[in-house]
């Protein structure tokens, strides 16, 4: 067959980058920030941390590990503000002091975590990445039920019933609730395909965190 006298591949050509691609669930969960007037960037040297101006700030992929994704550590920040209180959006890490000694605060919000995340069937994916995964794996399913009787843990409970109902307010509850449903929605498009998923590298075993 002649071949065409127009050049079809020049030497010199430089193929156009004219957009980008972002996994799906980032895309969910960045517009959600945007939503709520959070903007996200990444540094190596932090892990997590809000710097009381709307930045929220999360460690680069290489440095977390291979469960931790961008919906979750965002979801677990939303629920750390909306525990605290919504003034907290101008306060650095929530109002957090570093270092300081356990906040009730800080099991109040992994249970609201455990309350929202069930309602949509992503109790397991949405778990915090931090040592605070221990309690949350203890939550009942009822995530208003103490783990024991102690003061503590009435505390905990009474922090927790608060910010559920506070989630479901302003400004949280459209945005958030919408990026849970749209997250679910992703899990069930991905089902079909799960039990035929291998990983691309060879010495990867670890099974997908969407059928947990």
């Amino acid at each position: 067959m002649p071949r065409p006298s127009l050049q079809l591949h020049d030497p010199a050509y430089a193929r156009p980058v004219a957009s980008r691609y972002v996994d799906p669930v980032e895309v969910i969960w960045l517009a959600t920030a945007q939503r709520l007037g959070l903007t996200i960037r990444r540094d190596p040297g932090i892990f997590s941390m809000t710097d009381g101006s709307g930045t929220l700030w999360f460690s680069t992929r290489e440095h977390l590990d291979e469960d931790d994704n961008l919906a979750q550590m965002l979801f677990h920040e939303l629920c750390h503000w909306i525990t605290n209180g919504l003034h907290t959006f101008t306060e650095r890490d929530w109002g957090f002091p570093l270092y300081d000694e356990e906040d009730v605060r800080e099991h109040g919000c992994v249970r609201l975590q455990c309350w929202w995340a069930t309602r949509h069937g992503l109790r397991a994916f949405f778990g915090p990445t931090s040592q605070y995964r221990q309690y949350y794996e203890q939550v009942p399913a009822d995530p208003l039920q103490p783990l024991d009787d102690s003061e503590w843990e009435r505390a905990v409970v009474a922090c927790a019933a608060d910010a559920i109902r506070r989630a479901q307010g302003e400004p949280w509850w459209g945005p958030v609730d919408a990026a849970m449903a749209a997250t679910a929605q992703v899990r069930a498009l991905l089902g079909p395909f799960a039990a035929d998923y291998r990983s691309e590298h060879e010495a990867d075993s670890l099974p997908l965190l969407w059928t947990r």
